[in-house]
């Protein structure tokens, strides 16, 4: 179909109108597909109130009145996403009972009076709620209500006569419930004849087995066997349609019936007049009514618009006065909904766009090889624009600004004509000749696949002229294409811009990333090579392309590769940085722990130093005085010195040392391999294996480790055999504990804390350098490893503040180099 130019008023829009001033094509909605969004914003609609104003919905080109409509949208999705308790149910149009209602003499039914009283006691429930919530709450929503009135005395009347069922209450009137009590009367007497009727009938077999009193022209009748019709008296009212059954009224009921039937007129009549009396009440709010039913239908309206932004994920953009395009993180609307409804099936996602278009930089270019996301890119902007100039939120990143154009122009497709004889390309000219007539500086142009559909020279020339047109008129735009002398022509071009799909040359695959700055190859040459075109073909065309033309798709596959391995550098060096951020943020916090810790547990062991030393000297000063007294007795001298000993032993925690007997002290000078030693106040004993000055290696249980000497004292067989006696009668309690010697047995000179978190690794090195000093070690190694260099500076910085360390260095190059830490200690 030829594209054609319509000029049609946009302030109200519907599907047999077409659509508003200067949007061209004819069929925008269905080719940009704002017209899927329409369907799914009426679908979302609780009513057919909300569906008309979807249908009204169009395009904006006043900011004010844009801006208006956005907030609106944005402050019901704040309000959905808060949970807030606003009414959902009961948006009733009631249009057409309202008009019937207008008429003199008539009535409404009870289905529309339920209609009305539900859908009025919503609409008194929306104004309560902005009445009652915070002033600086939905501010825009609460001005939709002002001269919205629902009288309180009409829906008590409603109320008075329908229930919340949708059913006619027994005391509407006084007359209605004595007609209703009258006739639950006779209609229980009717049951109890004409049950005691078919009782007898079922007993002589005249009715069918199992069959019921039904209902025949109003009145309660017995389905009767055709053959025994006879045997009861009454009228027949009718017969199946096999003739073998009859339906009888019998002749005992008539009466019955006839009051039945009586009062049912009487309680309709009475009913009528109730009716007909509440509608000449509503008949003189119907204008209010009028109002109120437009302010429920625009909240349909704007709640279904929300919804649809609550699912895009959609934010309110800053809006501009004046045309601009600066976009974060833009996404297809349709294709964003595709992919998250069979997000379970299709592990595929929108790749998020960054587009900008403003005075400086016009048009947008984009050039790149098919299937690369090139007509998605022109599509977005085209769709997403048009959402927004109808009031909806777009899906886009929250600090995106968007601006208001006139004009959006969208040339796409095939569009040829056959009943005026227009080819596809006749087609295109004929959308430019239009677009470089109309366009002006308040234009969005829209063009996919820029001069093709003729012969590639003369198109390329003909889209050149025409781009330059566009950009002579200040006109803004996105075009797709594949010439390279447009891409010339924007990098030498004020106002324009190239941009490129992006596209991995090594897989041959599209990455759907649009990257603005450079224009980007159609790689045409490369796929044909790489999917197994034949080589003498691939080489014939690239003779026939020129060499100019293969050096610059060259350059250009040159720099995406070149941008492709950049950006995985990049991100390797930012995470790494990252990482080494947190490390250094985990060691500071860590080196504050300590600092503030250590601080912490002076003050409080000083604190309990001083009250022990206080509580020492009372006690020294209480035991002279006690000597004193005692004249230096013996006894009384021994005593106080005693509770002396209680008390170094109880508070101080000190034991006295234990007499050494006539054991011999280790000398480095006596002791050779093969003497029996034990370490210095412990039960177990070890054999010594070699001896290195003030040192000596000590095989303790199997087990060989590096003691000092002057940890040691030299045993005696006697003595070994005493402890042997002793360790045998104390086995079973060394199940439980672990004394030194065992400990010694345990010990490893080397820690491993590769892999370690640094407050894991600080608790670590603590323990192990305290087990070190308590068992005499003299020298012990730590791996931490190269890494990032956390774990290196904790283990060093523990060990230099420590004072039984006497000198810290690197392990051999040969054994782990600054990977490991050596400390020697005194």
């Amino acid at each position: 179909m030829r594209s054609v130019y319509l000029r049609i008023p946009f302030r109200i829009y519907s599907p047999t109108q077409g659509i508003p001033d200067l949007i061209l094509p004819q069929n925008f909605e269905q080719k940009i597909g704002f017209a899927q969004l329409r369907e799914m914003l009426e679908g979302l609609c609780l009513s057919a109130l909300g569906r008309q104003f979807v249908a009204k919905m169009t395009f904006q080109t006043k900011h004010d009145q844009l801006h208006k409509l956005l907030l609106q949208t944005d402050e019901f999705r704040q309000l959905l996403n808060s949970g807030a308790d606003f009414p959902s149910q009961h948006y009733h149009d009631v249009h057409q009972h309202l008009v019937r209602a207008n008429i003199p003499g008539s009535y409404l039914d009870v289905a529309a009076f339920f209609a009305v009283k539900m859908s009025l006691r919503t609409i008194r429930e929306a104004l309560s709620f902005f009445t009652h919530v915070e002033e600086n709450l939905y501010p825009t929503l609460r001005l939709l209500g002002i001269g919205v009135q629902v009288d309180r005395n009409l829906l008590a009347a409603l109320d008075k006569v329908v229930d919340d069922e949708g059913q006619v209450r027994d005391n509407a009137s006084p007359l209605l419930s004595q007609l209703r009590q009258e006739l639950i009367n006779r209609q229980g007497l009717l049951r109890k004849q004409i049950a005691g009727i078919l009782r007898h009938a079922r007993q002589e077999g005249w009715v069918p087995e199992g069959s019921e009193p039904t209902i025949r022209g109003g009145r309660l009748v017995l389905p009767v066997i055709a053959e025994h019709k006879r045997r009861v008296k009454g009228l027949i009212h009718d017969e199946s349609a096999t003739g073998q059954t009859v339906y009888i009224e019998p002749e005992a009921v008539f009466e019955l019936n006839n009051d039945i039937k009586d009062l049912e007129n009487a309680y309709q009549r009475e009913l009528v007049r109730i009716l007909t009396q509440l509608t000449a009440h509503l008949r003189p709010h119907i204008p209010d009514l009028r109002k109120a039913y437009q302010y429920l239908g625009l909240l349909d309206f704007i709640r279904a618009k929300a919804q649809l932004a609550r699912r895009l994920e959609a934010t309110l953009p800053v809006l501009n006065p004046r045309p601009l395009i600066r976009w974060h993180r833009v996404r297809h609307p349709l294709l964003y909904l595709t992919f998250q409804a069979h997000a379970k099936d299709d592990a595929r996602e929108v790749v998020p766009l960054d587009i900008e278009l403003n005075p400086e930089q016009r048009i947008l270019l984009i050039s790149g090889p098919n299937a690369g996301g090139k007509s998605v890119s022109m599509k977005t902007v085209g769709l997403v624009q048009y959402m927004l100039q109808c009031g909806l939120l777009i899906p886009a990143g929250e600090e995106s600004e968007s601006g208001v154009f006139e004009d959006i122009f969208l040339d796409i497709g095939d569009e040829q004509s056959l009943e005026n004889d227009l080819s596809t390309y006749s087609s295109h000219l004929l959308s430019m000749k239009q677009f470089v007539t109309l366009a002006n500086k308040r234009s969005l142009v829209l063009i996919d696949e820029f001069g093709t559909g003729t012969e590639p020279s003369l198109g390329g020339a003909i889209a050149e002229a025409v781009l330059e047109q566009l950009n002579r008129a200040r006109a803004f735009g996105v075009i797709t294409t594949h010439y390279t002398n447009l891409k010339n022509y924007a990098e030498r071009t004020a106002g324009i811009i190239n941009g490129a799909m992006r596209y991995d040359p090594e897989k041959l695959q599209p990455l759907y990333r649009l990257e603005t700055g450079k224009p980007g190859s159609s790689f045409a040459i490369e796929i044909a090579r790489k999917i197994g075109l034949p080589k003498d073909i691939v080489e014939r065309a690239t003779q026939l392309v020129g060499k100019d033309k293969i050096r610059y798709d060259r350059l250009l596959e040159g720099l995406e590769k070149e941008k492709t391995e950049l950006e995985q550098r990049t991100a390797e060096a930012a995470k790494q940085e990252r990482r080494m951020k947190k490390a250094a943020q985990d060691y500071q916090d860590l080196k504050k722990y300590l600092d503030d810790t250590t601080l912490d547990v002076l003050r409080e062991a000083k604190a309990k130093a001083k009250m022990l030393l206080k509580d020492t000297n009372q006690q020294i000063e209480a035991t002279i005085q006690e000597i004193r007294l005692g004249q230096a007795e013996k006894e009384r001298t021994k005593e106080a010195r005693g509770k002396l000993d209680t008390f170094v032993r109880e508070k101080l925690q000190i034991e006295p040392p234990k007499a050494r007997g006539t054991r011999e002290l280790a000398d480095p000078n006596t002791l050779k391999p093969g003497d029996k030693v034990a370490l210095l106040g412990q039960e177990g004993h070890g054999e010594i294996m070699s001896v290195k000055g003030k040192t000596a290696e000590v095989s303790f249980g199997g087990l060989k480790t590096i003691v000092k000497v002057s940890q040691l004292e030299k045993l005696t067989r006697s003595e070994i055999r005493e402890r042997e006696k002793e360790a045998a009668r104390k086995a079973p309690a060394q199940h439980a504990t672990l004394d030194i010697t065992g400990r010694m047995s345990g010990f490893n000179t080397t820690l491993d804390l590769r892999g370690e978190r640094a407050e894991d690794a600080l608790n670590r090195i603590m323990a192990y350098v305290d087990d070190a000093v308590m068992l005499g070690v003299s020298e012990i190694k730590i791996l931490h490893g190269r890494g990032n260099g956390v774990l290196r500076q904790v283990v060093r910085d523990y060990l230099h503040r420590t004072r039984e360390v006497a000198s810290v260095a690197d392990e051999h190059a040969d054994r782990g180099g600054d990977g490991a830490t050596v400390a020697v200690l005194k």
